[in-house]
């Protein structure tokens, strides 16, 4: 694998046989106590349905960190920059925090594996893939 333009930072898209990857984003709050079975259900899920996809794993816990990732609570998964929340709404504040996903079960702390699913699938179908 080789980075598409020389130099860039672990924020650059991976080209892998002239395919570009699927990006996927896991971002914590060390303090969050979802935020390892959150990682364990990504990691199964990815394993199921785009197996070799690199997981860009950042934690959070500090607030500068947390600004600059645009960070909305712990857990967040992003697929290729998109939440993988179906109703997210950027909240605005970036305060380092856990955060609760609304559910067809209610509110929980780890978010429902088929929306990891479902935005995977979705990545694997857009152009370039």
């Amino acid at each position: 694998m080789k980075p598409l333009v020389a130099g860039l930072t672990s924020r650059a898209i991976v080209q892998c046989d002239d395919v570009a990857m699927t990006r996927v984003e896991f971002l914590w709050f060390d303090g969050c106590p979802s935020h390892q079975p959150a990682r364990a259900l990504l990691d199964e899920v990815i394993a199921a349905v785009a197996p070799g996809t690199p997981v860009e794993a950042t934690d959070a816990s500090d607030p500068d960190v947390a600004t600059a990732q645009r960070f909305p609570g712990s857990p967040t998964i992003r697929v290729d920059g998109i939440d993988i929340d179906p109703g997210f709404v950027d909240p605005g504040d970036y305060t380092p925090r856990c955060r609760l996903f609304r559910t067809a079960e209610g509110l929980r702390g780890v978010p429902p594996r088929e929306w990891i699913e479902e935005a995977l699938v979705r990545a694997q179908g857009r152009p370039g893939r």
